[in-house]
């Protein structure tokens, strides 16, 4: 999609009022990535092997051969997301991500809520997926599930303290590897097809007793949230802005890149391994590794496993990093009280990354390793659901006043595409379970609660959403051509 610059708007007072908490220098955040480093790291948090091996089996067992249809039209949807995500990301490029796009285009309170929405999956989403570590590493030693996942946290926060370029290349190392997984698998499968590909367009699941039944629209339907979730790392770039290098070109490019590469490693795998699993219930018990095996030999099958588990432990790793910048962002707009703010807006002097706020993700998402995890998996897909349709909400609104001639990538089809993407996600949402739907909506009141008795009572203190003053953009708007 073509960058379209405009001429930026004159840069507005902040008028916050000095807190306690407050520097004469807002922390920043050093800016060492470009579209590469930042592809890799977004890529790492769509951590697209772990996603394949840990989250796709559960949609086998519900969805049958509709898995890959159903990420397929998920993609389809998330190419409308991008387009929000790199408009909104270059307009307004914070490590706050969501909330700081949503609650600058349409107000505190509703950034507030995207705000708590991003915090469920900053919680939840790490140790769900460290969880699948032992499964994978069983080949080679048998481990507690529970123990194995809080030492990849652990692992994770460790490394999430270091510097992010760092971390790029580390992540970069281990995402090659689960890339070579994926394409062994998609390989074995296609080259033991048991199954027509007609399957893939009419899709049918076990039913016992050696029967098939066909799957539903309204199943293909419920499962979308699921399989929102499964690409939704896509959206870590927004997150990176801070630490991009000329963010208003690189953010969208990164966004997009990723997308396209991360849907392509989830999806064809999942036709290859839907067409060549033995039997259909075989294929709902989602066991990809006991297919490899059957289709090569266990070294392979071995082989696979391991880069599985370093891909789970590559995406621990990252999405610490990424949740961290989302706790740090909201303590700078000062979310909480003004001593915790101080904590966990710090940033360290050595490794250029905010400490506290690491510590903060990691070392509770250790404990999060010893709780059952299975409801909060559907709260986590309806939170991802209700957050996109936020951040659609605030795509509609994001050309008007002083953003409308901001300096920004600026989506093709506007307003078409976010408008049919609430419509779209309103569906999905209707269509999960009244219980992660009751969860997610009193985690939501309770925000909301806090809002009316902390936040806006303070409002000229707490929960100021800052935009870090973008370097680039003053280069950029005198390079840009003026019109007439």
């Amino acid at each position: 999609m073509p960058y379209t610059p405009v001429a930026p708007a004159a840069p507005e007072r902040d008028t916050r009022a000095v807190t306690e908490g407050d520097t004469a220098t807002s922390p920043k955040l050093t800016r060492s990535i470009g579209v590469v480093g930042g592809t890799l790291l977004t890529l790492s948090c769509l951590t697209p092997a772990s996603s394949l091996f840990v989250i796709v089996p559960d949609s086998f067992a519900t969805l049958g051969t509709g898995t890959a249809l159903t990420i397929a039209v998920a993609a389809l949807l998330c190419v409308g997301v991008a387009f929000t995500y790199s408009e909104l990301g270059t307009l307004i490029p914070s490590s706050g991500g969501e909330y700081a796009m949503v609650g600058t285009l349409m107000g505190r309170l509703a950034g507030w809520l995207v705000f708590i929405l991003s915090l469920i999956v900053v919680m939840v989403v790490p140790p769900i997926i460290a969880l699948g570590t032992a499964e994978y590493l069983a080949p080679i030693v048998h481990l507690d599930p529970q123990w194995t996942a809080a030492a990849v946290m652990l692992l994770a926060t460790a490394m999430g303290l270091l510097d992010l370029r760092a971390n790029a290349w580390i992540t970069g190392i281990f995402l090659v590897l689960e890339v070579v997984a994926s394409a062994v698998v998609a390989f074995l499968g296609f080259t033991h097809t048991q199954r027509p590909a007609s399957v893939l367009v009419h899709p049918v699941i076990d039913a016992g007793n050696g029967h098939s039944a066909a799957v539903t629209g309204g199943l293909i339907v419920a499962g979308l949230a699921t399989a929102l979730f499964i690409l939704q790392g896509f959206s870590t770039a927004v997150y990176l802005a801070e630490e991009m290098d000329n963010p208003r070109r690189n953010v969208s490019r990164t966004v997009l890149w990723t997308l396209a590469i991360g849907a392509a490693v989830v999806l064809i795998p999942v036709v290859a391994i839907t067409l060549g699993a033995p039997d259909l219930k075989t294929l709902g018990a989602g066991d990809v590794a006991g297919m490899v095996q059957e289709w090569s030999n266990s070294g392979v099958g071995t082989f696979v496993s391991l880069c599985i588990a370093l891909a789970i432990i590559n995406a621990a790793i990252v999405m610490v990093i990424q949740n961290s910048r989302v706790v740090f962002s909201s303590a700078r707009d000062a979310a909480w009280p003004t001593p915790v703010n101080r904590v966990f807006s710090h940033v360290g002097r050595r490794f250029g990354s905010p400490w506290a706020a690491t510590l903060a993700v990691g070392v509770p998402g250790a404990a999060l390793c010893f709780v059952n995890l299975d409801t909060l998996s559907e709260v986590t897909g309806v939170a991802v659901a209700a957050m996109y349709v936020f951040v659609a909400l605030g795509a509609l609104v994001s050309r008007r006043g002083e953003h409308k001639h901001r300096l920004a990538w600026r989506m093709p089809l506007w307003p078409a595409i976010p408008a049919l993407l609430i419509v779209v996600l309103a569906w999905v949402l209707y269509q999960q379970s009244v219980k992660s739907l009751a969860i997610t909506g009193a985690i939501v009141l309770a925000a909301a609660g806090y809002w009316a008795l902390y936040l806006r009572p303070r409002q000229e203190t707490h929960w100021v959403i800052s935009v870090p003053e973008d370097e680039q953009a003053p280069a950029m708007a005198a390079a840009a051509p003026q019109s007439s």
